[in-house]
């Protein structure tokens, strides 16, 4: 069982700041009350609500999350409500209530060159013999490439290239072997036209992909894992995905994970890692955002942030979520192997279009295509 990561409030704080009071780390706002099609376009003219990312729905209604010392307090209200009692506050409360909200809808432009107007699939090719699920299936260099065609013809706008697994407890490789992993690979397939993106957390790999036509950079330690790394992408100029984890080691990273609150935490640490993106001058505008499912993190901790992914929207990013067979799915469920775990992995993924995410790193593109048709339908009706 789970457990909520909130106390629920019956109603809004009031009086509770100060002026001193660092509100980005005692101030959240959650879009809650989502909804689609000509209802939520009705809510955004009555003024009753807002467009979460200029996409697919608007919200109705506001989480106000308050974090204190021992506890995070959610108080859900309307969001003209919302609104009016963020500006009665202070005006610091209803700059920086604004400020997030402005965030949340705001469009996200293309990423990798593609339109986040409509879900994006991100296809795995993991190009190593040890990685959780398919480690060893296309370890060779032409099987790999031959992967990520079948997968781009089965509807992966992205083929994500990796060389090194980065499971709880995977060994490293060096970078000379992982740059004679993959960039056969990305090159291969960057030259047949496709979005690559490039799975690596170290800078030599990051600039030597990019350099063989990958578009996207994609880390899993958020920039920090490598001295280089944020010189390197801030060069590259390519589009990158900012990851968090708990530990800056995947071989360690699940040996005791631990959270005040696991989704303000996340959001506080990709906040953090965004910061030192905008110092080196790169765009937020480039970056999209990854929770981190399962990276030093329990099986309730990836519960706790699933439920409320749609806080993340708060950064002004696109968001990516990856939980493509992993083990939490089998710890909520019956522990079922790797390869048995795609219902659950589709329920998360489900959950997270309803939040308004925007990409989906999967292994099973083609069931993942269909289910977002039918997904894309239902929406479009609504």
């Amino acid at each position: 069982m789970t457990g909520s990561a909130f106390r629920r409030s019956p109603a809004l704080p009031r009086g509770f700041a100060s002026p001193d009071q660092d509100l980005a780390r005692s101030l959240y706002v959650l879009p809650t009350g989502l909804a689609a099609g000509e209802q939520g376009a009705a809510m955004v003219i009555s003024g009753n609500g807002w467009p979460l990312a200029e996409g697919w729905a608007s919200f109705s209604s506001v989480g106000a999350i308050l974090r204190t010392p021992d506890a995070a307090h959610l108080a859900v209200a309307p969001f003209a409500e919302a609104v009016t009692w963020a500006e009665q506050e202070s005006q610091g409360v209803g700059r920086h209530v604004a400020d997030l909200i402005h965030r949340i809808g705001g469009r996200r432009r293309p990423w990798g060159g593609l339109s986040l107007d409509a879900p994006v699939i991100m296809g795995i090719v993991n190009v190593t013999p040890d990685s959780f699920s398919d480690g060893g299936e296309v370890f060779e260099t032409e099987a790999a490439i031959r992967r990520g065609l079948v997968l781009a013809e089965a509807g992966a706008a992205i083929i994500d290239v990796g060389g090194e697994s980065t499971r709880p407890g995977a060994a490293p490789v060096s970078v000379d072997e992982e740059l004679r992993r993959v960039l056969p690979v990305v090159r291969a397939l960057a030259e047949r036209g496709l979005c690559v993106s490039i799975d690596t957390r170290h800078a030599r790999v990051m600039a030597a992909a990019v350099a063989a036509g990958a578009r996207i950079i994609n880390d899993v330690t958020a920039l920090a894992g490598d001295p280089d790394a944020v010189a390197v992408a801030a060069e590259s100029g390519a589009d990158l995905c900012l990851m968090h984890m708990q530990g800056d080691d995947p071989r360690t990273m699940q040996a005791d994970p631990r959270y005040a609150c696991a989704p303000l935490d996340v959001y506080d640490g990709l906040a953090e890692r965004l910061a030192v993106c905008a110092a080196a001058g790169i765009d937020r505008a480039r970056i999209a955002v990854d929770p981190g499912i399962g990276f030093g993190k329990t099986p309730e901790h990836n519960a706790q942030i699933l439920g409320t992914l749609a806080l993340l929207h708060g950064l002004g990013c696109a968001i990516l979520l990856g939980v493509s067979r992993k083990s939490f799915v089998a710890r909520l469920s019956r522990g079922e192997e790797a390869k048995d775990r795609f219902p659950g992995t589709l329920a998360a993924e489900l959950a997270g279009l309803d939040a308004g995410v925007q990409i989906l790193r999967v292994h099973d593109v083609p069931e993942t295509a269909q289910a977002i048709r039918i997904w894309s339908a239902m929406r479009a009706g609504g």
